[in-house]
């Protein structure tokens, strides 16, 4: 597997970041956030917000990797199979979390000032965690550890319509209900994208069968038919 589109993302989003440091693109995200969220009927409000259930993390996403990580386990007693869900809780906490944390920006909610920018002076903690969208992090890199265990569970690679469907199609569908329900800025959702495609292409290119494991884990060394 080729590093080109992970220095490609890399780079990508360090060019929007210091766009956005610059003050390029707040008025199209405020614009976007304006449009959005004066154009909330019901009728498409509330099936927006159901969608968007698709890149929560700790209510959905863990817990389906979970369920699968155990039905793995269970059936090849290897502690390999626990491994795609422990690097995914680790990579997600040691890099979108204190990226929220560092960039310190707003989101469209928000009713102070100069909610578009970095490094926000009037906003702090949960109200100042906008930038990277955590859903698009949690979306790309959770559905790549439920696919990659699936496929074990399966004990077959997942075709095309199952791979769109678990890969691509989450990904769609949080980016647009994530921006259209005012939760993040659209900068804020590229962001997210361009950090998880790096974290879930650093998941898929991992041989898990062949990662060394303690000795104290031997009783349960065993291949775990993880792709």
């Amino acid at each position: 597997m080729t590093w080109w589109p992970d220095l490609l993302a890399v780079a990508a989003f360090a060019g929007l970041t210091a766009a956005l440091a610059a003050g390029h693109l707040l008025a199209f995200d405020q614009r976007v956030a304006d449009w959005a969220l004066t154009h909330q009927p019901g009728f498409v409000h509330w099936p927006a917000r159901v969608l968007n259930y698709l890149g929560q993390g700790g209510q959905v996403l863990t817990p389906v990797a979970l369920i699968l990580t155990g039905l793995l386990f269970w059936r090849t007693r290897s502690a390999r199979a626990l491994l795609p869900f422990a690097a995914a809780f680790v990579l997600t906490y040691l890099t979108i979390g204190p990226a929220k944390i560092f960039f310190d920006r707003a989101a469209p909610r928000f009713t102070g000032p100069e909610k578009t920018v970095l490094f926000n002076p009037h906003a702090d903690g949960i109200y100042a965690m906008s930038y990277p969208s955590g859903h698009m992090g949690n979306v790309l890199v959770w559905y790549a550890v439920i696919a990659l265990l699936l496929a074990a569970v399966l004990r077959r690679p997942l075709n095309r319509t199952e791979w769109l469907a678990i890969r691509v199609a989450p990904v769609v569908i949080v980016f647009l209900t994530t921006v259209y329900l005012g939760y993040h800025w659209v900068t804020d959702s590229v962001a997210g994208v361009l950090l998880g495609v790096v974290l879930a292409r650093l998941i898929d290119r991992i041989p898990w069968d062949a990662v060394p494991l303690p000795a104290a884990l031997r009783r349960w060394n065993h291949p775990s038919g993880l792709p």
